[in-house]
C-alpha cells in the first residue's frame, strides 16, 4: 500500500468513530493544557519580576545584616549602623552614592482617616539610587536631615490606602504642607512621589519617607539599627570595584580580622533576579511535571483504545494481509491512528491552554506569557505520547496471522 493510502485509511477509521476520538484524547487535552497554563504563568511572572527589578536599577547594591550563631543556632541577626553608611559616603572615592535604611510598620492618620503604612528612614539621596521622581512638592534636605526634622514624602499610593472609598475627598493638592500623624508624632507631608508600580522586593508606592534620623529617634525608640544599606554606582560596570570597597570599608567598621566570615551580605538586582528565576524555573518545572502526568494517563488511554481497535477490526486486519499488506503496513497504518489522535488532542490542548492563561490574565488579573519553546515542547510530547503508546498495539495488529484473523467473528 502507498504510504498517502495507509494515511487515508487511518484517517477514515478515526472519523468512523469521531465521539470516541475526541473522549480518548481529552486527557492529551488536559495534560497539554496544564502545562500550557503553568509555563504561561511562570513565564508572566518571570518577566513582571524582572522588568520590576530592571526599574529598580542595575546598578543598585544592598548591604543587609547577616547572621550570626549562638548555641549552634543560626538565629543572631548582626547590625548595620547609620555609621557604616557615613563611612561608606566618606571612604568611597566618590564611587558609591549612599543611603542608610530603617523601616518599620506604624499607624498613620489624617482628619478622619487612619491606615497602616511602612515608613522607611532614609537619606535625601535614596531617591536618586532608586530613581523616584516627584509628582508634587520636594523632598527633604540634607539640613532637615540633620535637624532631625518632622517632614515626609509619601508614595503615590498613599492617599488612596488612607482614605479607602472615600479617597476623592483626600487629594495630592489638599494634603500637600499638612501635617499628618505617625505613631501620633506629627509630620508635614512636603512631597508625593510618582507611582513607580509594584515591586516583588518593595512597594514605594505604599510607603512613607523620612529622614533616617527622624526615623529612628521619633519613631522607631531610638534605636540605631538599619534595615539595610542601599548603595549604587555610576553603571553597572563599577560594581566590581564597588564590591571591593564596601568589602573593604565595612570589614574595617565592623573590625573584621582578615578571613574573618563578614556579617553582612551585599545583593544586587541581577542576583536577585537569578534567585527569582531559579526558583520559578524550579517551581514551573515542578508544577509542568504534574501536569505531563495527565499526558501519560492520556497516553494510556490512546494504548487501550488502540488495543480494543485491533481487536474491533481483526476481519479488516486479515483482509488487508490477503491483500497483500505487509506487516509494516498494518504497523505504520495503526501508528499513524495513534499518532493523529495525540497530535489532534495536542493542538486542541494547546488551544485550551491559551484560553486558560487569557482568562487568567483578564479575570485574575495574573500576567501570562505563552512561550512558543513551551507550544512546541508540548505538541513534541503529545507526539511522543503517541508513538510510544501506539507501538504495541501496532506491534499486535502486524502480528496477526492473516487466517485466523479471517476466521475471526
Amino acid at each position: 500500500m502507498l504510504i498517502f493510502e495507509i494515511i487515508m485509511v487511518a484517517m477514515a477509521a478515526i472519523r468512523a468513530n469521531v465521539l470516541r476520538a475526541v473522549l480518548t484524547t481529552l486527557g492529551i487535552i488536559i495534560g497539554v493544557a496544564a502545562v500550557i497554563a503553568v509555563v504561561a504563568l511562570g513565564q508572566g511572572a518571570q518577566r513582571r519580576v524582572e522588568a520590576q527589578i530592571q526599574s529598580m536599577g542595575t546598578n543598585v547594591l544592598t548591604i543587609r545584616p547577616n547572621w550570626g550563631h549562638f548555641g549552634g543556632v543560626r538565629n543572631v541577626a548582626q547590625r548595620l549602623y547609620v555609621r557604616d553608611a557615613d563611612a561608606l559616603k566618606r571612604e568611597s572615592n566618590g564611587l558609591l552614592t549612599v543611603s542608610p535604611v530603617a523601616s518599620s510598620g506604624q499607624q498613620v492618620t489624617y482628619s478622619r482617616w487612619n491606615a497602616h503604612a511602612e515608613i522607611y528612614g532614609v537619606w535625601p539621596e535614596y531617591f536618586a539610587i532608586h530613581d523616584h521622581h516627584l509628582a508634587l512638592g520636594r523632598y527633604f534636605t540634607e539640613g532637615e536631615l540633620q535637624g532631625r526634622r518632622r517632614v515626609a514624602v509619601l508614595g503615590a499610593n498613599v492617599l488612596s490606602n488612607l482614605a479607602g472609598q472615600d479617597s476623592a475627598a483626600l487629594t495630592p493638592e489638599s494634603i500637600l504642607g499638612q501635617t499628618i500623624q505617625i505613631r501620633g508624632v506629627p509630620f508635614v507631608v512636603i512631597g508625593i512621589l510618582k507611582a513607580k508600580g509594584e515591586s516583588g522586593f518593595q512597594g514605594p508606592d505604599e510607603d512613607i519617607f523620612v529622614p533616617t534620623s527622624t526615623a529612628l529617634y521619633r519613631l522607631f525608640g531610638g534605636r540605631e539599627r538599619l534595615s539595610s544599606i542601599e548603595v549604587s554606582t555610576f553603571s553597572p560596570k563599577e560594581q566590581e570595584q564597588a564590591y571591593a570597597q564596601i568589602d573593604q570599608i565595612m570589614r574595617r567598621q565592623h573590625r573584621l580580622r582578615p578571613g574573618d566570615d563578614a556579617d553582612f551580605q551585599v545583593f544586587n538586582a541581577a542576583q536577585m533576579m537569578s534567585t527569582f528565576n531559579e526558583t520559578n524555573k524550579t517551581l514551573t518545572y515542578l508544577l509542568a511535571g504534574i501536569a505531563g502526568i495527565s499526558l501519560l494517563v492520556g497516553g494510556i488511554g490512546i494504548m487501550n483504545i488502540m488495543l480494543v481497535s485491533v481487536t474491533e477490526r481483526t476481519r479488516e486486519i486479515g483482509v488487508r494481509k490477503a491483500l497483500g499488506a505487509t506487516r509494516q503496513n498494518i504497523m505504520f497504518q495503526f501508528l499513524v491512528e495513534s499518532l493523529a489522535l495525540c497530535v489532534l488532542g495536542g493542538v486542541l490542548g494547546v488551544g485550551v491552554g491559551f484560553l486558560a492563561a487569557h482568562l487568567m490574565t483578564t479575570f485574575a488579573q495574573w500576567q501570562t506569557y505563552v512561550a512558543p519553546y513551551a507550544v512546541f515542547t508540548a505538541l513534541g510530547f503529545s507526539a511522543g505520547v503517541g508513538l510510544f503508546f501506539g507501538m504495541w498495539p501496532a506491534r499486535r495488529a502486524a502480528r496477526l496471522d492473516p487466517i485466523e484473523a479471517l476466521r475471526y467473528e
